[in-house]
């Protein structure tokens, strides 16, 4: 009698290989980043997050330039602004600024960047297993002084 050793085998446990998958994924890193027109076509992870916040700052310092910030001080003229790319697309952003800042008016400049930075380019959101994730980044944006 001749017989099949395939029927002999154990068939995987269901919650080991879930165990084992999730074990595999790094929650701390996303899959892809987020992308805007002229980083899609790069598909190297890093290149493409580099040209994605190169473009989003020249982005960002172009639209604050058609609004001067006034400030007090010439050592002031950076600011950071933390943009958040929710998983429909949508941008968010926000100034932040040091704890003690006295250098310029915090009300100015957040009001400032809340009515100037909209209008944006399509984005194409970050992803973590095909899944769209929301990301945030810090850019230094650099603002005009008179």
């Amino acid at each position: 009698m001749v017989s099949c050793k395939w029927f002999d085998t154990k068939a995987p446990d269901e919650q080991e290989l879930l165990e084992q998958r999730l074990n595999e994924i790094n929650l701390r890193e996303v899959s892809s980043y987020p992308s805007i027109a002229g980083c899609d076509a790069l598909m190297d992870k890093n290149e493409r997050k580099e040209c994605f916040l190169s473009t989003m700052a020249a982005l960002i310092q172009k639209k604050l330039t058609a609004d001067t910030l006034i400030v007090e001080y010439a050592e002031a003229d950076t600011i950071k602004v933390e943009v958040t790319v929710f998983p429909d697309a949508t941008l968010n952003f926000e100034p932040k600024f040091e704890t003690d800042s006295t250098a310029y008016d915090t009300t100015a400049v957040y009001r400032v960047i809340k009515s100037s930075l909209v209008n944006f380019p399509e984005i194409e959101p970050a992803q973590k297993e095909g899944i769209p994730v929301t990301t945030k980044f810090t850019l230094p944006v650099v603002i005009n002084i008179e």
